[in-house]
C-alpha cells in the first residue's frame, strides 16, 4: 500500500532536504543504546588523533570525514564529498566484517542532524562526536535514545549537548 508507506514522510535537513518515514523513525524509537561512560582526556585525546587522518581535505578541501573510534583510537577513516556516504561506508564495513558497535564512538565532521544521530543508533554506537553543530530533531533524537552526543569539538575543547553526567571531567583546565 503506496499510500499508506508515503502518508508518514517527514522532511529532514540532510544534505539538500532528506526524507524519513514514520516506519524507519518508529523501528528506532524501540532501540536502546547501551549505557556507557567516557572521559574528558579520551575526547580530547581523539581529537588529536583525528586531526591527522583529513588527508584527503588537506589536499582538496570540501569533503567530510568519519571515523569509527575506540577510546582515542581512530579504527576506520573514510572521506567523501558527503558525510552521509562515509558513514554509509562505515556501516557496511562494520556488518561484513561483524563489528560491534556497544564500545565505539563515531566521529563525523558534519552536522549531528537526525539522519547521522539515526545511522549511529542503527550501528549500535552509543556515542556521536562532531567538529560541527548539532540540528534541535538530532538532538531530541540523541536525548530519546540515551545516546552522548558531543559537538563543536576542536582541539582543546568540546560541548556535551547530551548525556553530560556520563563524560567524565578528568582534566583540570586552567
Amino acid at each position: 500500500d503506496q499510500e499508506a508507506k508515503l502518508s508518514g514522510r517527514t522532511v529532514t535537513t540532510g544534505c539538500g532536504q532528506g526524507t524519513v518515514f514514520a516506519h524507519t523513525l518508529d523501528m528506532l524509537y524501540d532501540t536502546r543504546l547501551p549505557t556507557v561512560t567516557t572521559s574528558q582526556s579520551i575526547i580530547l585525546d581523539l581529537l588529536r588523533e583525528i586531526g591527522g587522518h583529513n588527508e584527503l581535505y588537506k589536499k582538496a578541501g570540501a569533503v567530510h570525514g568519519c571515523g569509527l573510534c575506540k577510546g582515542p583510537e581512530v579504527l576506520v577513516f573514510v572521506e567523501d564529498v558527503g558525510r552521509h556516504n562515509a558513514a554509509d561506508a562505515i556501516s557496511g564495513m562494520m556488518w561484513v566484517e561483524q563489528i560491534d558497535g556497544a564500545d565505539k564512538l563515531f566521529y563525523t565532521t558534519g552536522r549531528l542532524t537526525s539522519e547521522i544521530v539515526m545511522k549511529t543508533a542503527l550501528m549500535g554506537i552509543p556515542i556521536l562526536l562532531s567538529r560541527s553543530g548539532i540540528t534541535q530533531m538530532g538532538l531530541e533524537l540523541a536525548q530519546h535514545l540515551g545516546m552522548i552526543m558531543i559537538a563543536r569539538a576542536r582541539a582543546g575543547s568540546f560541548l556535551v549537548y547530551n548525556s553530560a553526567d556520563r563524560v567524565e571531567l578528568d582534566i583540570s583546565v586552567e
